[in-house]
């Protein structure tokens, strides 16, 4: 992880002296084009890094500075410690982000130490739902590693419905939401989004790319997804629903209250138009709910959860 490499990088540093961009990039086995982009980051992170240049220049730390994170408050190193390094999910992952954090302990006053620790031990993140995940994050490192060396990246990808096929693509960033990665990449055809779980036989070449200049990756995953929601086909339907129906629902789905409607409804009952994925998310989410709900439209959803339950009734009887 970056994390982990600026902090050995910091290490080495400190344990060296001045050390060129190619002995830092040797030492952790990477492009001397990432050891310059970790020396900028680190600058831009506050680390007091003298640069020197000619034949005999490099990289050194201000004298006597040491690994610390100064001006790190309470409140900020609670917020640090809730990010804990097991909600990545992938073991290797999960080794390495705590080793990292092992030693952003390890640089805190005494003080400070004592607080995390503390914290830490009151503090436990289980990153897996209660059902099984098919997420398949096999090909994860290989994917941090194109990243991090701007290198193109081939593999071969299946769709939700389709084929596999061979991909090569420039790959520009990842995005974890919630339990699944997405690789963010830009493809012949475009910029395109792929489930890394999804991914096979992946392979970084030694092929170079030129990042577009500018590309911010948290706005681009924000437009794309506003535009995903904009442009996907939704199913409306307009359900009476007792109060035990609103409570099973409303946790799940947004619902906007009907106040002005021609059915008739049982007392206690309310008309709410309810806006699902699918029809079928419709169907089978209204079946769920059972006596609790009445579909009042659209006539389609009607038909088809009261064929559902008369076929029930026939094989129950």
């Amino acid at each position: 992880m970056k994390a982990d490499r600026l902090l050995s990088a910091l290490l080495l540093l400190q344990a060296h002296g001045r050390l060129s961009e190619r002995e830092i990039a040797e030492r952790l086995e990477v492009s001397q084009r990432t050891a310059h982009r970790d020396m900028e980051a680190l600058c831009t992170a506050s680390v007091p890094l003298i640069a020197h240049r000619g034949a005999r220049g490099g990289w050194e730390l201000e004298k006597g500075w040491r690994t610390r994170v100064p001006g790190l408050d309470h409140a900020e190193l609670r917020a640090l410690l809730m990010a804990q390094p097991s909600t990545l999910g992938d073991r290797r992952l999960t080794a390495a982000a705590e080793r990292a954090f092992d030693k952003l302990v390890a640089s805190l006053s005494p003080p400070m130490r004592l607080q995390a620790e503390s914290i830490r031990a009151r503090l436990h993140i289980d990153p897996t739902g209660w059902r099984p995940t098919s997420e398949d994050w096999s090909a994860l490192p290989v994917v941090q590693d194109a990243l991090a060396r701007d290198a193109k990246l081939t593999f071969s990808y299946a769709g939700i419905k389709g084929q596999p096929r061979s991909r090569t693509v420039d790959p520009l960033g990842l995005v974890s939401k919630q339990t699944a990665w997405y690789l963010v990449a830009r493809a012949p055809e475009g910029m395109r989004t792929f489930r890394v779980s999804r991914m096979r036989e992946a392979v970084p070449l030694a092929i170079p790319f030129q990042r577009p200049a500018g590309f911010d990756l948290a706005k681009w995953w924000k437009r794309n997804t506003e535009n995903l929601r904009d442009t996907r086909q939704r199913y409306t339907a307009t359900l009476g629903l007792s109060s035990e129906g609103v409570s099973a629902l409303a946790q799940w789905i947004a619902m906007k209250p009907l106040n002005h409607h021609s059915h008739q409804l049982p007392d206690g009952w309310k008309a709410y138009a309810v806006e699902f994925d699918s029809f079928y998310a419709a169907r089978f989410v209204t079946l769920g709910l059972g006596s609790a709900v009445r579909v009042l439209a659209p006539e389609d959803l009607r038909t088809a959860v009261a064929t559902e339950i008369s076929s029930v009734a026939r094989r129950t009887a």
